[in-house]
């Protein structure tokens, strides 16, 4: 059975960390699926953030409604700023982050993304990485915060920056057949 990793992602995703990942996951014979909710931009796709301006567009697969927990062995939250902000005031991207951490299944957030781990309420106790500006918001909801290249503590995989993707994809890729084999 081939294994699946959900993207969340809406308008403002830093491109590299949703594009790279999502590659790194393919090409280690993962399927990946992005949702986004409804309140795109243009329909059917969402916009990237480039560093410092617009870049380009990424195909949505399904609706932020059309996805469950149950079908996916692993999450997949890229950052940048807009994307995650976006995304914590979704009740369905919460929820599905609530879901994946019940299930005991694997959730990666890079750079912002770890503000939906907050908005979720699964950081405490956990040691995690963000980018800098969010340590405050982790350690505000119980984590302990490291600077590190990739945190892995139990589920959780978080990494700090686009610098970070090789080892946090790597990891990513070892918990998804990790979870697979078990």
């Amino acid at each position: 059975m081939a294994k699946k990793v959900l993207i969340i992602a809406t308008d403002g995703f830093e491109q590299v960390e949703l594009t790279d990942p999502k590659k790194a996951l393919e090409d280690a014979g993962i399927e990946t699926t992005v949702a986004s909710p409804t309140e795109t931009t243009k329909p059917g796709e969402i916009k990237g953030w480039k560093f410092t301006d617009w870049g380009d567009s990424v195909k949505v697969d399904q609706t932020l409604d059309q996805v469950s927990a149950e079908e996916f062995d692993a999450l997949l939250l890229p950052g940048g700023q807009i994307n995650p902000d976006k995304l914590r005031l979704q009740y369905k991207a919460v929820s599905l982050v609530k879901q994946f951490v019940s299930a005991g299944k694997p959730v990666a957030a890079i750079c912002h993304g770890p503000w939906l781990l907050v908005e979720a309420d699964v950081v405490k106790g956990k040691t995690v990485t963000s980018w800098p500006s969010i340590r405050t918001d982790l350690r505000n909801a119980g984590a302990n915060v490291v600077d590190q290249e990739v945190a892995i503590d139990g589920q959780l995989i978080t990494s700090r920056k686009p610098e970070d993707i090789p080892a946090f994809s790597k990891a990513l890729i070892e918990a998804v057949n990790a979870k697979v084999e078990a």
